[in-house]
């Protein structure tokens, strides 16, 4: 027996912000599951930023885009998977697939929605996390500033930071993020970069200087943080989404690395797998923070696979609040 899925091919490399003609939903036949595999029904899958920079290049083209999702296993031939459990893969933007269980990990929701295993419990909460802690070796007390905090990953790392009793200055695209992350995040100060010069702005926020900086930016961000960074500061980069959509993902110029130098400043790159011997104590300090009302999340949440394009385009125009997800299936 075979059941109709869609899905979301590529049809051709995006330049620059990419177009919803460049994707295409594909409708297909999907087989029952045979010896030794699992039939999933994905009910959430995620989007995220760090997907721009794979269709430029890895991402095959007329074949399903690779995402993050939730699913449902709907038939098991396997041992290891009942029919029932929950799953996360790196098969979304489809709506079923088959597998021989190599791709999936089984979630025990613990009473949580399941969508935040997408989010703050899931990669991007650890991206946070980890990079925070990790990478920018985050110590209590210190000065903090996030850029893209209003994002999924921005908005977890500034929440982290506070909870570190840090003082935290975060910068967002509009007024209704900066209210959201003053009033219900509690960082000290939001800067509108849209409206706000960045450089005198992040001077003013913070005068006693910076010690870790968490760049989801880069570009005219990362020139206004280096100057403002003290001596042996870090700053872990998370990602570059000012550059995404340019060709090749070329970075507009940073002209104030000279401040590296002399205040020791570390700046360094990190993936999330780096983090991965960290996920159970990171799901029990973030289960632990979301019960105790101390980390709080958004979720931006289209409906149909069909609105996947628009997901994946809608980051690169600030359309998110916290995380961007579309829904699959109740």
């Amino acid at each position: 027996m075979t059941r109709t899925s869609r899905e979301v091919h590529l049809l051709d490399r995006p330049e620059n912000i990419p177009q919803r003609e460049q994707f295409r939903i594909v409708e297909t036949q999907v087989n029952d599951a045979g010896d030794g595999e699992v039939l999933v029904q994905n009910l959430f899958m995620s989007v995220d930023p760090a997907m721009r920079p794979r269709l430029a290049a890895q991402t095959p083209l007329n074949a399903a885009i690779e995402g993050g999702a939730i699913g449902r296993v709907v038939q098991s031939n396997h041992p290891d998977f009942k029919e029932g459990e929950h799953v996360r893969s790196l098969c979304g933007f489809r709506e079923y697939f088959l597998s021989d269980g190599t791709q999936l990990t089984r979630i025990e929701p613990d009473g949580l929605p399941l969508s935040a295993y997408l989010g703050v419990l899931g990669t991007t909460g650890l991206t946070a996390y980890g990079g925070l802690l990790v990478t920018g070796a985050l110590q209590e007390g210190e000065t903090v500033f996030v850029s893209a905090a209003a994002g999924a990953v921005g908005s977890t790392a500034v929440q982290i930071a506070k909870i570190k009793r840090c003082f935290v200055v975060a910068s967002a695209g509009s007024d209704e993020k900066c209210a959201w992350l003053r009033n219900d995040l509690r960082v000290d100060v939001a800067i509108n970069y849209k409206r706000q010069k960045l450089r005198h702005a992040l001077k003013d926020a913070a005068p006693k200087g910076i010690d870790v900086y968490f760049d989801n930016v880069g570009g005219e961000h990362l020139n206004a943080a280096l100057p403002r960074m003290n001596p042996l500061g870090r700053i872990p980069v998370c990602g570059m989404i000012s550059a995404y959509n340019n060709f090749g993902s070329i970075s507009e110029p940073v002209t104030t690395l000279s401040n590296l130098i002399y205040n020791r400043v570390t700046l360094r790159g990190f993936v999330v797998w780096e983090f991965e011997s960290l996920r159970e104590k990171f799901l029990a300090d973030m289960k632990d923070w979301i019960r105790a009302g101390k980390m709080k999340y958004r979720e931006t949440i289209l409906d149909g696979i069909e609105q996947a394009p628009n997901a994946l385009i809608g980051l690169f125009s600030g359309a998110n609040m916290g995380k961007m997800l579309v829904r699959l299936a109740d």
